[in-house]
């Protein structure tokens, strides 16, 4: 079992902070089961109900506390109120790579929110952690999710068929990646919050 791990805050440009998830969180979780993709891609719980969303959380204090992952949830700066997430799954680790996923509600999308996170997150991976590898994962159609990995200096490396299951079919997915090595004009030490 690997050793628990501590989510740290760190700030994402001026206007937002990865922080780890709180029970406070419970609205961005109603948020997200709203949403028509995000429970099919993630353990966001659909329909909501209080205690599946506060479940919920707890496995996100789990995935730290057994050592799979950093899941942090992306909040404003200006009143706290969180409007997406990101993560890193780490049970790759042992052959060097993180699996970074991240999702927004639409009162975070289209303001370059998702980059700057997937920006901070990737930068402390590869840095931080000295992962040598971090990957995302996409459908082909997911336009929005491909420009915020381009942004973040991934390279597309090309499509995995038939990868995942979501929504009851099989769907292929775009593999991107960054290596530690690869730099990026955005890579510096990403500050606590």
């Amino acid at each position: 079992m690997a050793p628990p791990l501590t989510v740290p805050s760190l700030t994402a440009g001026a206007d937002f902070v990865l922080r780890p998830w709180e029970m406070s969180d419970l609205p961005l979780v109603r948020e997200a089961a709203a949403d028509d993709y995000i429970p099919l891609i993630t353990t966001i719980p659909s329909p909501y109900s209080d205690e599946a969303a506060e479940a919920f959380v707890r496995r996100q204090w789990d995935r730290a506390a057994a050592g799979t992952g950093y899941p942090f949830a992306i909040a404003r700066t200006r009143d706290r109120r969180p409007v997406g997430a990101i993560g890193i799954r780490l049970t790759d680790a042992a052959e060097g790579r993180a699996t970074l996923g991240y999702w927004m509600t639409a009162p975070g999308r289209g303001q370059g929110v998702a980059g700057a996170a997937l920006r901070t997150v990737t930068t402390w991976a590869l840095h931080e952690l000295r992962m040598p590898r971090a990957q995302v994962l996409m459908e082909p159609w997911n336009t929005a999710s491909v420009r915020t990995a381009e942004s973040a200096g991934y390279r597309c490396e090309g499509l995995l068929r038939g990868w995942r299951e979501i929504g009851g079919r099989r769907r292929d997915m775009l593999i991107y990646a960054r290596l530690n090595e690869d730099r990026h004009p955005d890579d510096r030490a990403p500050t606590g919050g």
